[in-house]
C-alpha cells in the first residue's frame, strides 16, 4: 500500500472513530474468546500484521521512518540494543537504509524522530512474550518486560514498516499496540532425516519462524532414513547411519549404475551454532531422537543395540518410507546406549524438553524375541504396549535426572504414561484429550490438520506430497483446544505446531513451499485472541505479507492464489475456459495470444470462448500487486481440450493418495527440477476419467511413469492390490462405467518398462457412444514398480 493510500486509510478509520477493542489474551492456556469491534478490513488496512495482535487503538496521524531515525535502547541496556540493531539490520535489507542505534544509556529523555526500544522488568505485561508498542506522528516507543516481548514488539514495527512493499522512507499509521501470544508452545517441526538442510537452510527457517512469532523449533534429527546428530562416543552413527543408497532411479548413477549413497549430518559445533542462532531470536530447539521405534538406521551402525535374537544380519539405513519393525532391544546394555546419547544430546540442547518420538513402534521383532519375552515376564508386564511404556517411563527418569521433561507422539499413552510427561497428539485430537483430561500438558500437532507434507491445492504444478490437500483456510481454521475439553482440562493445552515431513521434499525450496505461507495461517492460530481471527481481513494482510517472503528470498506458495483453468462447452457446445483461485481473492487479469501479462490487463469476469490453438496467461492481482506468478494454458488443438492430468483424474478409492516426484531425472533435486508430478493411490493404483464423452473418440494417449515401490505398511501389506500381467510385459486396461468389464483400450506396457522416465502410450479405443467415467488401471504383474499416470488425452476418430 502506497504512503497516499496508507493516509487515507488511517484518516478515514480515524474519521469514524474505528478504535479496534479486541480482549488482551494473557499468556495462558486455553485462552479466552475476544470481542472484535473493528471491522477487519480497517484493521488490515492500518495494521497489516501479521499474526493479527490482540489489542489495536488507531490514532490520528503518520510516523515516517527514515534514514534520520534514531533508534534509543533506553538506559544502554544490552538486550535492547541488540534487538534494536536487529531491527535496523532486517529494515536495511527491504527498505535499503538503517537507522542509527544509540546504545550509549546517555539519552535525555525520548527524542523526536526516535523509536525507543525499552525493556522494563516491572511493567503490567502478562508475559515474557508481551509487549506494548505506541507508535504516534513523532516517533514510537517499544516496551515489554523481557526481551523476547521486546523482539516480538520489534517484529510487528518491522512488519508495519515493510507493509507497502517500497523502498526508502515507510509510512506507518498512528496506534497502540498491546499485545501477547495465546499459547506459550507455538511451533513447527523439520524433518531432517528424510532429507537434509544445510546449516544455513536450517537458520533460514528459524529466521522466518521468529518473524511470524514462532517459538519452538522441533528438530526430527533422527529415523530409520538417517541419524543426522554426531554422537561422539558413537562415531558409526553418523559414519553409518548418516548415509543411505536412494531407492530407484535416483540411487544410482544413470552412466555407470554405481550407487549413489545420500549423506548428511550435523556435527555438534553447528547444532551448538544453530541453537545459539535460535536463542537469539527467542526460539527454543526441541530435538527429536526416536525411540523405540524408528530406529532402522541406528540398528544400521549398532546391531548389538537392535533386538539381535531376532536379526539374522544387520539392517540397511532405510530407503523406504513407512512404518518399519526395527526397534531398540531392551538390555541395560541398550539402556546405557540411549542415555549415553541423551547425554550428549542435553549438553547441546539446553531447553527444557526433549522429544523421544515413540510413534508406529512396530512390537513384531519385540513378539518374536524369547530373551524380550522373558524380561516381560519376569517384570509382570501385560504385553508389548505396557513394555514400551516401561520403556518409556526408563528414560522419562534419566531425563529428569538431567534436568529435562520427556515429550512424545501419542502413541506412548498407550500402556501407561509417566507423570510429567508431555504428550504431542498427531492421531488427530484424541490423544490430546485423553492426555489433558489425566493431567498432562498437550501439544497439539494433528494429522492431517497440521501435517505439511499435505499438499495444499490440487493445482496441476503443485509439488510432491501427501493427500487429501490442507489448505491455506483449512490451517488458518484450526482451533488448538479440543472442545471437549472443560475449561480446566484446557489449560493443559501448551499449544499446537505444525509438521514437515520430507519423504517427498527434496529440496529446501520444496520445502519452504510446503512451509510458507501455511505458517502465516499457523501463527494467528496459536497466537492471536481466538474470537478475533477473521478469514477475509487474513487474506488482506497476507498480501504485504507474500511480498515480504518475495524480498527475503523465500519461496512461498502461491497456490491459494493461482489461476486454475477449466475447459468446459456451453449450452450450444463451444468451448469455453472458465479461470478462478483457490481462495477467491482478488483480481483475475488474463491475456490471451502475445503479450505480456500485467496489472492493466483485462479483467477477468465471466468464461472466455476458447479457439485453439491458442495461449492464456492469467495471474491473481490485489492493489495493484501480483499475487501469484502466471500461470500458462495453452490447448494446441481440441483434442487438448480432452487432456486431463494425473491429478485431475479422481482416484478409485480413499487409500495412501500420494503426488511423487518422477524418480527418473539425474539432475532433478526437488521443487525446480525437471521431475513431473505422479499421482497414485500406494495401495490400489486405479484412475476415474469422469465423464468422458466418446461418441467421436478413437484414440487414447496417457502418460505413464514408473516408480520404486519403496513403501514399509506393515499391517497394511495385504491391502496391496496387483492385477495379473495382460500380455507378456503387461499393459494399461482402460474400462468404461466401472473397473470390472471388458477394456474398451489396452495400451501395452513394453516401451515404458524400457525407459526410466516418462512414456506415452498409446492405442485405440473401441467405438462406444454416450459419456462414461474411464476407469484406468495396470494390469502389470506386480505392484514394484509401481506405475501411475502424468496425464490422459482422448483422440478423435
Amino acid at each position: 500500500m502506497s504512503g497516499k493510500r496508507m493516509r487515507a486509510a488511517v484518516a478515514a478509520a480515524v474519521a469514524l472513530s474505528m478504535v479496534t477493542a479486541i480482549t488482551l489474551s494473557a499468556c495462558q492456556r486455553g485462552g479466552q474468546d475476544a470481542a472484535v469491534e473493528v471491522p477487519a478490513a480497517q484493521r488490515s488496512q492500518a495494521t497489516p500484521v501479521i499474526p493479527l495482535p490482540a489489542k489495536v487503538e488507531l490514532r490520528e496521524g503518520v510516523f515516517a521512518l527514515d534514514a534520520g531515525t534514531r533508534l534509543q535502547a533506553a538506559n544502554g541496556d544490552k538486550d535492547a540494543a541488540r534487538i534494536a540493531r536487529d531491527f535496523a539490520a532486517r529494515v536495511q535489507r527491504l527498505r535499503g537504509f538503517a537507522p542509527s542505534v544509540d546504545a550509549s544509556g546517555q539519552a535525555q529523555g525520548e527524542a523526536a524522530h526516535t523509536v525507543v526500544f525499552a525493556i522494563d522488568r516491572q511493567a503490567a505485561l502478562p508475559s515474557d512474550e508481551a509487549y506494548t508498542l505506541d507508535i504516534g506522528p513523532e516517533g514510537a516507543r517499544i516496551q515489554a518486560r523481557a526481551p523476547a516481548g521486546l523482539f516480538y514488539g520489534a517484529v510487528t514495527l518491522w512488519q508495519l514498516a515493510t507493509s507497502d512493499g517500497g523502498r526508502g522512507t515507510a509510512q506507518i499509521a498512528a496506534q497502540r499496540i498491546e499485545d501477547a501470544p495465546r499459547f506459550p508452545w507455538r511451533g513447527l517441526m523439520l524433518d531432517s532425516a528424510r532429507h537434509f538442510q544445510s546449516v544455513e537452510q536450517v537458520k533460514t527457517l528459524i529466521d522466518q519462524m521468529a518473524l511470524h512469532k514462532l517459538n519452538t523449533f522441533h528438530w526430527h534429527l533422527t529415523d530409520d532414513q538417517g541419524w543426522r546428530i554426531e554422537i561422539k562416543k558413537y562415531p558409526r552413527l553418523t559414519e553409518v547411519g548418516a548415509c543411505r543408497i536412494p531407492a530407484g532411479a535416483s540411487g544410482h548413477d544413470p552412466a555407470t549404475g554405481a550407487p549413489l549413497p545420500y549423506c548428511g549430518f550435523y556435527t555438534q559445533d553447528q547444532i551448538r551454532d544453530v541453537v545459539a542462532y535460535a536463542a537469539e531470536r527467542y526460539v527454543t530447539v526441541v530435538p527429536e531422537i526416536e525411540m523405540p521405534g524408528h530406529a532402522q538406521a541406528a540398528i544400521a551402525a549398532y546391531p548389538e543395540y537392535g533386538v539381535s535374537d531376532v536379526l539374522k544380519a544387520p539392517p540397511p539405513v532405510s530407503p523406504d518410507w513407512g512404518v518399519h519393525t526395527y526397534l531398540f532391544n531392551t538390555d541395560d546394555a541398550t539402556f546405557g546406549f540411549l542415555q549415553d546419547v541423551l547425554a550428549e544430546v542435553t549438553a547441546l540442547f539446553p531447553g527444557r524438553y526433549v522429544h523421544i518420538g515413540g510413534d508406529e513402534a512396530a512390537k513384531d521383532q519385540w513378539q518374536a524375541s524369547p530373551s524380550i519375552q522373558a524380561q516381560k515376564a519376569a517384570l509382570g508386564l501385560k504385553d508389548e504396549m505396557a513394555m514400551q511404556s516401561w520403556f518409556v517411563a526408563r528414560i522419562e527418569k534419566y531425563l529428569g535426572s538431567r534436568n529435562r521433561s520427556l515429550v512424545g507422539w501419542d502413541e506412548i499413552l498407550e500402556g501407561g504414561l509417566p507423570p510429567r510427561a508431555t504428550v504431542m497428539s498427531w492421531r488427530g485430537t484424541k490423544g490430546a484429550i485423553e492426555a489433558a483430561r489425566a493431567g498432562h500438558d498437550v501439544i497439539l500437532s494433528p494429522a492431517p490438520d497440521l501435517y505439511f507434507d499435505h499438499v495444499q491445492s490440487d493445482n496441476d504444478d503443485e509439488p510432491a506430497g501427501r493427500l487429501a490437500a490442507i489448505t491455506l483456510k483449512a490451517v488458518y481454521g484450526f482451533e488448538p483446544v479440543p472442545t471437549e475439553l472443560t475449561p480446566e482440562q484446557a489449560k493443559h493445552v501448551l499449544g499446537a505446531q505444525a509438521n514437515l515431513w520430507t519423504e517427498h521434499r527434496r529440496s529446501f525450496d520444496a520445502a519452504e513451499r510446503a512451509l510458507f505461507p501455511r505458517t502465516a495461517a499457523l501463527a494467528e492460530a496459536v497466537w492471536s485472541p481466538k474470537g478475533a481471527r477473521d478469514w477475509d481481513s487474513f487474506l488482506r494482510r497476507l498480501v504485504p505479507q507474500m511480498a515480504r517472503y518475495q524480498a527475503q528470498n523465500v519461496q512461498a506458495s502461491d497456490a491459494a492464489f493461482a489461476v486454475r483453468y477449466q475447459a468446459e462447452r456451453d449450452a450450444q457446445g463451444q468451448p469455453r475456459v472458465k479461470l478462478s483461485n483457490q481462495v477467491g481473492f482478488g483480481q483475475i487479469r488474463y491475456v490471451e495470444g502475445k503479450g505480456p501479462l500485467s496489472n492493466a490487463s483485462p479483467l477477468y469476469d465471466t468464461a472466455l470462448p476458447l479457439r485453439p490453438p491458442t495461449t492464456f496467461q492469467a495471474a491473481t492481482y490485489v492493489d495493484g500487486r501480483a499475487l501469484s506468478a502466471p500461470r500458462r494454458y495453452a490447448p494446441a488443438d481440441m483434442a487438448a481440450l480432452t487432456q486431463r492430468t494425473g491429478n485431475r483424474l479422481r482416484q478409485c478409492k480413499g487409500g495412501l493418495n500420494l503426488r511423487m516426484e518422477d524418480d527418473a531425472p539425474a539432475d532433478g533435486i526437488g521443487g525446480r527440477s525437471p521431475r513431473a508430478a505422479l499421482l497414485a493411490d500406494v495401495f490400489d493404483p486405479c484412475w476415474i476419467y469422469e465423464g468422458a464423452a466418446l461418441d467421436q473418440v478413437g484414440a487414447i494417449e496417457v502418460r505413464v511413469g514408473q516408480l520404486p515401490y519403496n513403501y514399509q505398511l506393515w499391517r497394511d501389506t495385504p491391502k496391496i492390490v496387483s492385477r495379473p500381467a495382460n500380455g507378456p510385459e503387461g499393459a494399461l486396461e482402460v474400462r468404461a462405467d466401472g473397473c470390472e468389464g471388458a477394456p474398451i483400450a489396452v495400451l501395452p506396457l513394453g516401451s515404458a518398462r524400457r525407459t526410466a522416465g516418462l512414456t506415452t502410450l498409446r492405442g485405440k479405443v473401441a467405438p462406444t457412444a454416450g459419456t462414461h467415467d474411464l476407469c484406468l488401471v495396470f494390469a502389470s504383474g506386480s505392484h514394484d514398480p509401481l506405475w501411475a499416470i502424468e496425464r490422459v488425452t482422448l483422440r478423435p476418430r
